[in-house]
């Protein structure tokens, strides 16, 4: 051990001397390393802000039922198209079926105008949602309440609206609560505001109003399709609720036995999967391409060292004259090129986390530099450094020390 620091220490100290040189070295390592932690930290960040905001609006305790299936082609989406819309009435079948369902809920989405005195919002997103709404984690209300299960049900004109929702409505000065605010002109008493969960790409989750379903479908009509949210008593038991609801849904339809579900079921994680699926490619090219940039920066440190086995002739064969062996002479070389090659990692760490920080600051994209990720570029430097320096190191071992004395 103390033969290696004493390696790392001279290697250091022949940093330290050359400067310029080294730092031209390791230049490469510097950009590749650098790009590496940049995108490393922009894909994690996005992923984990996708992930985020597909368990608040997907909820992890729960699953919906959605007129149309996954498709992946155009193909696909053909043979679905027909499928018939989700109702009340296969809503209520569903709930009927099964004692292991705790709530199910009937959603439907449009976008439409909200207007409070002189300020309105174009699109804001409406949520139009059935009295058991309450039961699931998705919906919450920071100030005020939620809307009750009377209220829904009976239609009554109030709304929960989302924190961006209410600060463009009324500011920091207006408690939004009890205000009559206007949807698509129709006046709603608000209720309720929902807490802050923030944007995904600067898409904002926090512009939306939430009302009964009966007035949703006064405003928008009642030919749009629902989504179903469906809750277990025990989200262990959600895949066979899935299988319950399946069945429900399928006989409350008439559909045969060998004919094919004309609907589709997703729980957060099928919706994270298909995310992953269409993400994991792009994302490994993407890092396989940056990551490069290492190699060309691992050939640099290689010819480096190879010239400086050749203007170090002399000290390597007076150390041998001295009882050095091949292994101390190759040890020695291979921790000087695996010291340099981590150099140049741990600035392109810096700096990538730097570039990465800053993307985040500036842009909607979000950024997550990971501990791992630091520790994986620096690693990785290491290995480029050891594998690369493994010619230099050899072809110092192998000089003559009587030779190496002789040249100057």
């Amino acid at each position: 051990m103390n033969t290696l620091f004493e390696s790392a220490g001279i290697a250091l100290q022949a940093i330290w001397a050359s400067k310029l040189r080294s730092l031209m070295t390791v230049l490469g390592n510097i950009v590749a390393v650098t790009s590496i932690i940049a995108v490393v930290s922009l894909i994690q960040g996005l992923n984990a802000s996708v992930t985020s905001a597909i368990m608040s609006q997907a909820g992890a305790d729960s699953f919906s039922v959605q007129q149309f299936p996954v498709t992946r082609s155009d193909e696909e989406f053909e043979a679905v198209r027909a499928n018939p819309r989700l109702t009340l009435t296969e809503a209520r079948a569903i709930r009927r079926y099964s004692d292991q369902i705790a709530a199910v809920m009937a959603e439907a989405t449009g976008n439409g105008r909200v207007t409070y005195r002189d300020k309105s919002i174009d699109s804001t997103r409406v949520l139009g949602v059935t009295e058991e709404y309450v039961d699931f984690s998705t919906f919450d209300a920071e100030r005020g309440r939620l809307m009750s299960p009377t209220e829904v049900s009976t239609s009554r004109p109030v709304t929960v609206i989302g924190w961006q929702t209410a600060d463009r409505l009324f500011g920091s000065q207006v408690d939004p609560l009890d205000k009559v605010i206007q949807i698509e002109g129709i006046h709603f008493r608000v209720v309720g505001v929902s807490a802050k969960k923030g944007s995904i790409l600067g898409q904002s989750q926090d512009e939306f109003a939430v009302i009964p379903l009966g007035q949703f479908q006064q405003i928008f009509g009642s030919r749009r399709s629902l989504s179903i949210m469906v809750k277990p008593r025990d989200v262990n038991t959600i895949s066979s609720v899935m299988d319950e609801a399946t069945i429900a849904l399928r006989s409350a339809r008439g559909l045969k036995p060998k004919q094919k579900d004309n609907f589709g079921m997703f729980t957060s994680d099928t919706i994270l999967d298909i995310y992953h699926q269409a993400t994991n490619g792009i994302f490994a090219v993407l890092v396989g391409v940056v990551a490069l940039s290492l190699v060309v920066g691992g050939i640099v440190i290689m010819n480096i060292m190879l010239m400086v086995v050749s203007e170090r002739t002399r000290e390597i064969g007076l150390r041998k004259a001295l009882g050095a062996r091949r292994a101390d002479i190759m040890a020695q070389m291979l921790t000087e090129s695996v010291v340099l090659s981590m150099f140049g990692g741990v600035i392109g760490t810096v700096f990538g986390g730097l570039i990465a920080t800053t993307i985040a600051a500036f842009t909607p994209i979000p950024a997550s530099v990971e501990l791992w990720s630091v520790g994986l570029g620096i690693g990785i430097t290491a290995l480029v450094g050891l594998f690369f320096g493994l010619y230099p190191a050899g072809r110092a071992a192998r000089l003559d020390p009587i030779e190496a004395l002789r040249r100057e």
